[in-house]
């Protein structure tokens, strides 16, 4: 395990692009529960890690002990087969992740990637463990930005490593989920990261409900009786630079998913495939819900483009037929003031003449104009 080969390390989740782009992901994190109460039973301090951990060891998929010092991780796994540990790390710098590898036989490059930030959504397949990569998401409805968490994981047959680099991802809603589902918990380290990965996806689900809400309410703004084209510009913008950001995390679940159920790697036991297959299921939903949601707000502005041009040409349509019934009376005024004689020239009668030619032309352009909605 000192070399990393193309034999070692196998990359299941590629995406299009081989990074999450130039926006930094982590720089628009949001913060979840208090970190110094969830899962507090689970919390050990015990000075092997500077940072805050958390464990957990399960036997025959019964909780037996949790809160215990990481320096017992291998103590419990050397004592009996059966047991599976869970070991969590909040925010720990390259010497907490060097002092595990020594306890796990972690790849120095895993370790790396595991404390670099901004890293893209993946699965690494090393000799004798996996390490993944994933972010959850929230989405700001008053904002229109979409915040993420980012979290690593290593993937051994008996233990789950996951590493946070901030707070943001609620680690207690997760043990929740494990406690709920406990009878699954003889399935070992695969029952522990579908708890992770399916908590991570509703997360990705929801966001992306959310911004459907959003959509909605960009779609009552843009057939508004009062026009919002500013506000509906911006929102719209920030709403599709969300989009693309979420697009980014949720695409390369798809491939995460999908390489974890495979035979070979034996994470998925056939009575965990099911549930496998179900958050699967909410991967892609939740990467087409977001495309069609891209699509719909590029059309929104093209729409609101639209409706502008539209609204512009009404305007133009009024002021030429407004600038055609004010060019009548002009043209007549126009006449009646040469210095030729005409009937009734000099006379009263003829003002009364030229008032009546300008009041009736006026209302006959006026009339036709009405017509045909030029006015």
């Amino acid at each position: 395990m000192n070399s990393k080969s193309p034999a070692d390390v196998d990359d299941a989740s590629s995406t299009p692009s081989g990074a999450l782009g130039s926006r930094r992901m982590t720089d628009v994190t949001f913060h979840g529960s208090d970190p110094e109460k969830v899962a507090s039973g689970a919390i050990c301090i015990d000075g092997y890690t500077r940072c805050q951990a958390r464990t957990r060891v399960y036997r025959d998929g019964a909780l037996v002990s949790e809160g215990f010092p990481v320096a017992e991780i291998s103590d419990h796994l050397d004592s009996d087969e059966s047991v599976t540990v869970w070991l969590d790390l909040r925010n720990p710098d390259r010497q907490d992740l060097t002092v595990l590898s020594e306890e796990f036989g972690l790849h120095s490059l895993a370790i790396e990637d595991a404390v670099a930030p901004h890293e893209r959504p993946k699965l690494d397949r090393y000799r004798d463990y996996l390490f993944l990569t994933a972010y959850g998401a929230r989405f700001e409805a008053d904002t229109g930005e979409l915040r993420t968490s980012e979290i690593a994981a290593f993937i051994t047959r008996r233990a789950l490593i996951t590493v946070r680099k901030d707070d943001g991802l609620d680690i207690g809603a997760v043990v929740s989920r494990w406690d709920s589902g406990s009878d699954l918990a003889k399935d070992g380290v695969g029952y522990l990261v579908h708890g992770l990965l399916d908590y991570i996806v509703d997360g990705h689900f929801e966001a992306v409900q959310s911004m459907d809400e959003q959509v909605e309410s960009l779609e009552d703004q843009l057939f508004a009786d009062i026009p919002q084209d500013m506000a509906l510009q911006r929102g719209s913008f920030q709403l599709r630079k969300s989009l693309v950001l979420l697009r980014r995390i949720v695409l390369p679940m798809r491939e995460m998913v999908n390489a974890l159920m495979r035979r070979d790697l034996h994470v998925v036991t056939d009575d965990l495939m099911p549930y496998y297959q179900d958050v699967y299921d909410h991967v892609l939903r939740a990467a087409e819900w977001t495309d069609s949601l891209r699509d719909l707000v590029n059309s929104i502005l093209e729409t609101n483009l639209t409706i502008q041009g539209n609204r512009m040409n009404t305007i133009s349509k009024q002021v030429t037929g407004w600038a055609a019934i004010i060019a009548v009376p002009t043209f007549i005024t126009g006449f009646y003031g040469m210095n030729v004689p005409y009937p009734e020239f000099g006379r009263v009668v003829g003002f009364g003449i030229a008032m009546a030619l300008m009041v009736t032309s006026m209302f006959i352009l006026y009339i036709v104009f009405r017509r045909r909605s030029w006015l």
